[in-house]
């Protein structure tokens, strides 16, 4: 296997890890007004992700420090392409960030309900914006013979990205609520148990027309066994939930989103950004990747510091694992 090869499955692996991480902590940012009910409520939600949410989010750091370093000009034509999107993804996360560290600063109600907004239309935004992105560049754009894209910003609002964007929508709110059944206690855990079957039957109407939509329009064989496999485990975790095992149920919800991901880079591949002008105008990864130098280089780097970041953030989750109540939350 070539060293562009392997760092196309690091990217895909990072963005994979990516969605199936923060996908949960944008499903409780999401799920804020509907299930806290007063501000203890809101405040037990934002505490089952408050030791997490920015270790996850280090996820698509790597991800777009590895791109641009890999395939310099995959980065390029991606972030000059889909400048405003990213950009819009970038404020929400910032604007999320800052509302989880200032909600705590201030005592009135109205400084506590501002920021619990911001978490929510963030969260709601990264997460549809996310869809976007990740539809328009499986399903292709306009890129011309020099790969730089030559279509309008409104263009990007095509009915595969619109799908994509409702999937991760619904796909990370219904992950959201089977971690907060899983995270907590008592009445809560039960509205977040009853909510999150609900999430993921409503889901998996457009998760199923978009991910047959793409396998359809540029899949492969591997990729059509991932994407079966993702809608299995989207079922099965429908199942789950409904028998009481929430354990099982959000294992399976991370597989679902784990699959299908990989399926869609799976489809993407060889190329990563087809042109809807003309194939022989896509980037692929032999095209688009650096020099087998830079490449070397990168892999000593990462087969060094990669699994220090794993066992740190697998620790992280080992400390903080036990479940809470609303008791737990100082009045």
């Amino acid at each position: 296997m070539d060293l562009t090869t392997i760092w196309f499955l690091a990217i895909a692996i990072l963005f994979t890890g990516y969605f199936v991480l923060e996908g949960f902590d944008f499903g409780v940012g999401m799920l804020l007004p509907v299930l806290g009910r007063d501000d203890r409520e809101r405040r037990l939600a934002i505490n089952t992700i408050g030791p997490v949410w920015d270790g996850n989010e280090t996820w698509v750091i790597t991800a777009g420090g590895a791109m641009f370093a890999a395939f310099p000009v995959w980065y390029s034509s991606l972030f000059s392409g889909f400048y405003l999107l990213l950009f819009l993804i970038l404020i929400a996360l910032i604007v999320r960030g800052v509302a989880f560290e200032y909600r705590a600063k201030g005592k009135t109600e109205r400084w506590k309900a501002t920021w619990d907004r911001s978490i929510f239309w963030c969260s709601l935004a990264a997460s549809l914006l996310w869809g976007m992105v990740v539809g328009n560049m499986v399903y292709g754009v306009a890129l011309d013979a020099d790969h730089y894209y030559v279509g309008s910003f409104w263009e990007l609002f095509n009915l595969p990205a619109l799908l994509g964007a409702a999937t991760f929508v619904l796909l990370f709110a219904g992950h959201g609520a089977t971690f907060l059944s899983l995270k907590t206690k008592g009445e809560f855990s039960q509205r977040a148990h009853s909510l999150a079957w609900k999430l993921s039957t409503v889901g998996a109407l457009p998760a199923a027309v978009w991910l047959v939509w793409m396998q359809t329009h540029s899949g492969s064989v591997l990729s059509g066994v991932f994407i079966a496999v993702a809608v299995a485990s989207l079922l099965t975790s429908i199942v789950c939930n409904l028998i009481g095992r929430d354990g099982f149920s959000f294992s399976f919800t991370a597989a679902t989103i784990a699959f299908a991901s990989a399926g869609l880079f799976a489809a993407l591949w060889p190329n990563v950004m087809p042109s809807t002008i003309q194939p022989s105008y896509s980037l692929t990864h032999e095209n688009a990747a650096a020099t087998e130098l830079t490449l070397t280089i990168m892999s000593w780097a990462g087969a060094i510091f990669l699994p220090v970041v794993l066992l740190y953030q697998g620790w992280t989750y080992w400390v903080f694992r036990k479940r809470m109540s609303v008791e737990n939350i100082p009045a």
